[in-house]
């Protein structure tokens, strides 16, 4: 089972992976991670000053369409490249924000399921000039506007329903 997990910054995708981590036992890497490490750090480093990978990660939000803009170049060959490289390893990408990418990704049958995660009742849209995915393009929205414990209701609700739709989820615990 492989998932794609999406949303506005800061809406609850990070939240959303590590609980299906640690209840469910899915793998995930977070895509900021991921980027950071092989495309964003080596790019940036020097004009930033930056002297690792996880200094690069922590000042992201400073630079959001700069992040942006060079997953977009490091993507223009293969547009679903970072996903391959993510679920070559992992079952969860979490934060995926190019509209191009993700019909790549989808095209290619590199996920299961996109879930997008909203938290619209506290949070206003991100500009898209980092994020051009929109929630109609997902399979599934999980609601995140009310406490961490309906967060985690409304994630084993749907996985009850991926449960229905896939034989792969009795490994996960579900």
């Amino acid at each position: 089972m492989k998932i794609l997990i999406v949303g506005y910054g800061r809406h609850g995708k990070d939240t959303v992976a590590e609980y299906l981590r640690d209840k469910h036992h899915l793998t995930f890497k977070s895509s900021s991670v991921h980027v950071a490490e092989n495309i964003i750090y080596p790019a940036l480093k020097d004009l930033y000053g930056y002297t690792s990978a996880e200094q690069c990660f922590n000042d992201r939000a400073a630079h959001r369409k700069e992040w942006y803009d060079l997953i977009s170049d490091y993507c223009t060959e293969d547009l679903a490249r970072v996903g391959r490289e993510i679920f070559t390893s992992f079952d969860i990408y979490c934060g995926l924000r190019s509209k191009r990418e993700f019909h790549s990704i989808k095209n290619n049958g590199l996920f299961d399921a996109a879930i997008w995660v909203d938290r619209s009742d506290h949070l206003p849209p991100e500009d898209v000039s980092s994020n051009t995915i929109e929630p109609w393009m997902t399979d599934y929205v999980i609601d995140n506007n009310g406490t961490l414990e309906q967060l985690y209701r409304n994630i084993e609700d749907l996985l009850l329903t991926l449960k229905g739709k896939y034989d792969l989820w009795e490994k996960y615990d579900v």
